[in-house]
């Protein structure tokens, strides 16, 4: 089994997640790969381009994969699983259901216009800790990446936070309500999870069985 760690939008493999999910799969003498979507080129990430990313970096078809994902990096995971046979188990962290009607209402329509005018909107990147222009062309690549596509079988946890303000976290109970493959762990925390770390590793080792 290939354990496969996606990390957020606007940020890394640094992230407080992925190194302590690292650190954690580590002590057990497991290998979690985590690659950095950014590519070098956060400007012009799309969804489509983390999916053909980290399909060019999965093993030969017969190896299973559990993928393991953060907000977009969950949306993202739930799309490969749905793409390719081989990856038999998901764990999305606040995955990004329905993030643009979330995201672009608290824009408004004038700066949404202006983005889509000029091409570019500044986003502030955490792992750079500065903001960054981000094309529109993301917005309009993401517009193809609706959940309610996502019907392949594939068992699923899902961990999510009571008081997540980014993608409240009734996207994730409707998700798992109409789908009984998979599970969903109501966390009391925000979009980040920060402080339930050790409460999600424990839920990760039991779900993949890594008692």
């Amino acid at each position: 089994m290939k354990f496969v760690y996606l990390h957020g939008f606007a940020s890394s493999p640094e992230s407080r997640k992925a190194v302590y999910l690292r650190q954690a799969f580590a002590n057990r003498a497991i290998s979690l790969e985590v690659p950095d979507l950014n590519q070098g080129d956060f400007s012009h990430l799309t969804i489509t381009r983390q999916l053909r990313q980290v399909e060019m970096m999965l093993p030969q078809a017969g190896t299973p994969v559990t993928l393991i994902g953060s907000s977009l990096g969950g949306l993202t995971s739930a799309w490969l699983g749905q793409k390719r046979s081989q990856i038999q188990r998901l764990v999305l962290l606040a995955p990004a259901f329905g993030f643009l009607d979330h995201w672009l209402p608290q824009l408004g329509e004038a700066q949404l216009q202006q983005w889509q005018d000029s091409g570019y909107m500044p986003v502030y990147h955490y792992q750079e800790k500065r903001s960054l222009p981000l094309h529109y062309n993301f917005v309009e690549d993401a517009r193809q990446y609706q959940s309610d596509e996502l019907w392949r079988v594939v068992p699923t946890l899902i961990l999510h936070g009571r008081h997540d303000e980014t993608i409240p976290i009734d996207a994730s109970r409707q998700y798992a309500k109409e789908r009984s493959w998979v599970e969903l762990i109501e966390l009391t925390s925000d979009h980040y999870l920060k402080d339930v770390m050790p409460e999600i590793w424990q839920e990760i080792r039991n779900f993949c069985q890594l008692i």
